[in-house]
């Protein structure tokens, strides 16, 4: 993997393979957390906008199938830090996939009409996330474990917001952080002389210095409780924790601690719940590290009559991590070797890691990973949730009503 700088001041990674594909990511260090209410979801706006035409490309159906009829792939994603765009494609049509991006986001129209519409689209797309309480859960989650910090607030912003946003002010958000300083083009396959073509193709985005929001001192866990009451037939409960962010040396223990209670069917968790008990049928954990925040919470989905049983248990596994044995803690080792290493074999998770780590601080960061986690001992585990997993949690529930 190398590491350059483009004249326009943007970053370029390129890690050369002997793969028969490529993968073009462009990300900007910019996302939800940086919104301010009015604009809320407007980040995430943009991630479609870009795709509905530019001057040479009058429509979304002419961009993807530019890239469609090459077999390729194209999508994007916003988080509270980052939009990114991708195209994975054979590596011949590597200049169509670069061609592609730097158009769309160098010269995208921006039209009213089609606005309107996408403003449609997303409205539905909130929809689609509150009716689902298996993704409505983390918006409560957040929304509930967060009291100052910008996490708090959903990616896609607030349907109030989304149906308020001009033409003006989205040109204007887009010109503030969509440019070379907060810029990095991430590039992975068997392709030859991509510093010169990417300097080609992204070398005239405009430059500007790098966005930067205001920093938030984010108070101290407290234990929360909240229960939403639908229309379902099953329970859903999500217990989470304030954890570190991605640049604490902490960071790693909390990767090992997910593989030990989280890792397919043979975690704890979901051993105690699922197997031993039949309690329920969806078990898991997640961890989340970013900037300057992280959160690590517990999932399942089962009746209400057990959502008691339930919290007990997760306890339970939360403090027997306290004398975790240096046995599961090398087998979970092993299992985000294997796990990162078989991830990042596809040119896209590549590409999209070194984005993540490059936000993060360094994407050389993302050869060291593996190291960091190899360097986590027993000892460590047990000091880290001894320090963080304490009565200071969040549990949100979705219930029936």
């Amino acid at each position: 993997m190398r590491k350059f700088r483009l004249k326009n001041g943007a970053t370029l990674i390129v890690d050369k393979n002997s793969s028969k594909t490529v993968a073009v990511e462009v990300m900007f260090k910019v996302g939800s957390n940086f919104e301010s209410q009015k604009q809320a979801g407007l980040s995430h706006f943009l991630e479609h906008m870009v795709f509905e035409g530019t001057k040479k490309r009058k429509n979304s159906r002419e961009i993807a199938n530019e890239i469609e009829k090459y077999g390729g792939e194209f999508n994007a994603y916003t988080t509270g830090e980052r939009t990114a765009f991708f195209i994975k494609i054979i590596n011949r049509r590597f200049e169509a996939a670069l061609g592609i991006l730097s158009d769309m986001l160098a010269n995208s129209v921006f039209d009213k009409n089609i606005m309107k519409k996408e403003k449609q689209v997303i409205l539905k797309e909130i929809n689609m996330v509150t009716d689902d309480p298996r993704s409505h859960q983390w918006v409560l989650l957040q929304k509930n474990l967060f009291d100052r910090h910008p996490a708090k607030n959903p990616t896609y912003g607030t349907a109030n917001a989304v149906k308020g946003f001009s033409r003006n002010q989205t040109i204007d958000y887009f010109r503030k952080h969509y440019h070379a300083g907060n810029m990095v083009v991430s590039i992975v396959g068997n392709v030859s002389n991509a510093r010169e073509k990417a300097e080609k193709y992204f070398g005239n985005i405009s430059r500007k210095s790098q966005s930067q929001r205001k920093r938030v001192i984010e108070p101290k866990a407290s234990q929360k409780y909240f229960s939403e009451k639908r229309k379902t037939l099953n329970s859903y409960l999500v217990l989470g924790y304030k954890i570190v962010p991605r640049s604490h040396k902490d960071s790693y223990a909390f990767d090992v601690i997910n593989g030990i209670l989280g890792r397919g069917q043979s975690g704890w968790m979901f051993n105690e719940i699922r197997n031993k008990r039949g309690l329920a049928y969806q078990v898991g954990t997640n961890t989340e590290m970013d900037t300057d925040y992280g959160m690590f919470a517990v999932y399942t989905g089962l009746e209400k009559k057990n959502l008691e049983k339930a919290k007990q248990l997760i306890m339970e596994q939360l403090k027997k991590l306290e004398s975790v044995s240096k046995n599961d803690v090398d087998e979970s080792k092993t299992y985000i070797e294997g796990n990162f290493t078989m991830e990042t074999e596809d040119n896209f998770k590549r590409a999209d890691n070194l984005c993540y780590w490059e936000s993060i601080r360094d994407a050389k960061l993302a050869d060291e990973y593996l190291k960091n986690i190899m360097e986590v001992s027993a000892e460590d585990v047990k000091r880290v949730a001894r320090k963080y997993f304490d009565g200071n949690y969040t549990m949100v529930t979705i219930e029936p009503r």
